[in-house]
């Protein structure tokens, strides 16, 4: 993957000092534009854009599915998306005013309760965190990345980018591109759960995050009235549950 990383030359300091050669994750600005109208600009590592744009969209509540798009084209650092959803215009304005007025508490308002029954086992939670390690390659390279992964019994798609939030997004395009059904899949994060992240999560309609980290309080408020399952800390064998534990099997 060579666009992930840049090679550079770097100063180490220590009993000697030498000149080496280094390798560093590479973010880059991607901008977002829907029906002509400039949606954002992201920094992200500049990898799996078709897959951002769809995940994005789709967390943002601006898309329901890949059918909502009729053309998508990536040039050079801009991805160019299409709908012929007639709210659309209608979807941004209410997602543009929950950013600047409502906050969190306007976004939960809009965001239907996740009401899968979908159940995991605790081994199934601690295999996922072993894969995670092991597809964490170019983390290991440059210790400058985030990655996730959606996993379900026949599954488990995983992207690195150097923005946790981004690397959920690239793993739910991924995921909607293969057919995957949200509802029975769990997604497993190297970051920590803030509440725009379990927004996010709630939207898409998935009933399980979990993460080598910790939820943020607005990550647990979001998580307990969304109906979200939130399990974090998991490292050597074990796990905390944060919110709806009836779906983790222990």
């Amino acid at each position: 993957m060579p666009k992930m990383v840049k090679n550079i030359k770097a100063l180490r300091v220590g009993k000697e000092n030498s000149e080496i050669d280094e390798v560093i994750s590479n973010d880059e600005e991607i901008k977002v534009i829907v029906n002509k109208t400039v949606i954002g600009t992201f920094s992200m590592s500049p990898t799996h854009l078709k897959e951002f744009a769809i995940g994005y969209l789709l967390g943002e509540g601006l898309l329901s599915s890949k059918e909502d798009i009729t053309k998508l084209e990536i040039e050079d650092n801009t991805i160019k998306v299409e709908t012929s959803l007639a709210d659309f215009d209608l979807r941004r304005e209410l997602v543009m005013s929950s950013d600047c007025f409502g906050g969190m508490r306007s976004k939960i308002e809009f965001t239907e309760k996740v009401e899968s029954d979908y159940k995991i086992s605790k081994e199934m939670i601690l295999d996922a965190s072993k894969k995670l390690r092991e597809s964490s390659d170019i983390w290991s390279k440059t210790g400058g990345t985030h990655i996730a992964a959606l996993v379900n019994e026949n599954k488990f798609i995983a992207i690195e980018d150097v923005s946790r939030h981004v690397a959920i997004d690239k793993v739910v395009g991924a995921g909607e591109l293969d057919n995957i059904d949200f509802s029975n899949s769990f997604m497993f994060s190297s970051g920590r759960m803030p509440g725009d992240m379990i927004i996010k999560i709630a939207r898409i309609g998935i009933p399980i995050i979990s993460s080598k980290s910790a939820p943020t309080s607005s990550g647990y408020m979001v998580g307990g009235e969304t109906g979200v399952t939130i399990v974090g800390f998991v490292r050597g064998g074990r796990f905390n549950i944060y919110t709806h534990p009836e779906r983790i099997l222990i």
